[in-house]
């Protein structure tokens, strides 16, 4: 069977499925960054945060794994072959946090939304999926090359947390992996919440396994194809731009795992929905939200790039390989989530 298929279509598989595992994450196991943070500034509830963190750990766990058994090369991927800049990651992760709240979804929850017939997800996609590119090869481009270069690493070490503390103490680098994952799987099990939520735990781990899947994948592709093809994972900030281009120009351009990956969580989020029997069609009804979206939505986009990746491909992705820039553009990420929050929550109160 994947005789007939060429690389590329093997690659959008991969994500295609990935993508499905996080489609359904997202609509029935309430998967969400945005509701996370939420939850936990105004709800009281930690439960979606432990979520993220039981699938981080997990990820971290599939991930280090493939590396142990030869599997995977962290030096192959994006996330460790590009010189970890503290402020792009800093300010990019501020941008796309404040931008997220503006616009009430990243990039991820935003498709999953789509796929439960909200229209005004539509727009956030679109607008974010352009803005990735303006910023990445469009008119701010050299802006963003004179402040944020993107450059390869030279050194023997990468990025990555377990990599510094493999070269300082002498252990496996799978070790070291391996036991933060489980550090970070028992502390997030730690809390009440999450161990009375067996359907919570099932979908952290589900998402766990899609990002896992996708360096599995390709992986693979890389070692055994003929096209000389990325090792990537699941992220929602170029990606979308990819997809749109793919939509445009599918004849021009070869299918991706990227495209894969959006249709992907699409396809999973209508399943998720019509099994709810959440799919209803929804639209914006007031031109100030609609606007304010769309700004949000514009400011993840430039945000996403300077950060190289989004709550999905920082947070989660990034984050299983243990890269240097995934802990730090996180907390970037819920700060300008939190001061976007707050600045709605108290515009509200003083129009009332």
């Amino acid at each position: 069977m994947l005789e007939m298929l060429t690389d590329h279509q093997i690659a959008a598989l991969f994500g295609l499925g990935g993508g499905i595992l996080l489609g359904l994450a997202a609509r029935l196991g309430r998967f969400c960054t945005l509701g996370a943070i939420e939850d936990l500034l105004y709800g009281g509830s930690d439960l979606r945060l432990r979520m993220w963190a039981l699938a981080i750990g997990s990820g971290i766990l599939g991930s280090f794994a493939l590396i142990a058994m030869g599997v995977l090369d962290p030096g192959d991927t994006f996330y460790l072959s590009i010189r970890w800049m503290p402020m792009a990651s800093i300010v990019g992760g501020l941008m796309f946090g404040y931008g997220m709240a503006l616009s009430g979804n990243c990039g991820y929850g935003a498709i999953a939304r789509l796929g439960g017939g909200d229209l005004r997800a539509f727009v956030i996609v679109l607008v974010m999926g352009v803005f990735t590119y303006v910023t990445l090869s469009g008119p701010l481009a050299p802006l963003r090359n004179a402040l944020f270069p993107q450059i390869a690493v030279t050194s023997d070490t990468p990025p990555g947390l377990a990599h510094h503390a493999a070269t300082l103490t002498g252990l496996p680098l799978g070790v070291i992996g391996l036991s933060i994952g489980a550090l970070i799987c028992a502390g997030a099990l730690s809390g009440a919440s999450l161990r009375r939520a067996p359907g919570a735990i099932l979908w952290s781990l589900v998402v766990g396994l899609a990002i896992v899947s996708g360096w599995a994948g390709t992986a693979w592709l890389a070692e055994t194809g003929f096209e000389a093809l990325p090792v990537v994972s699941h992220s929602f900030s170029a990606p979308v731009g990819e997809t749109i281009l793919f939509a445009m120009t599918g004849s021009l351009r070869p299918l991706s795992f990227a495209v894969g990956s959006v249709a992907g969580v699409w396809v999973g989020a209508f399943v998720g929905s019509m099994i709810r029997g959440h799919f209803r069609w929804e639209a914006c009804e007031d031109p100030r939200e609609l606007r304010r979206q769309i700004l949000g939505a514009a400011i993840m986009g430039v945000g996403a790039v300077l950060a190289m990746g989004c709550t999905v491909g920082q947070g989660l992705s990034a984050f299983s390989l243990l890269s240097i820039s995934a802990p730090v553009t996180f907390i970037a990420i819920f700060a300008g989530a939190a001061l976007g929050l707050r600045q709605l929550i108290e515009g509200f109160r003083t129009a009332g």
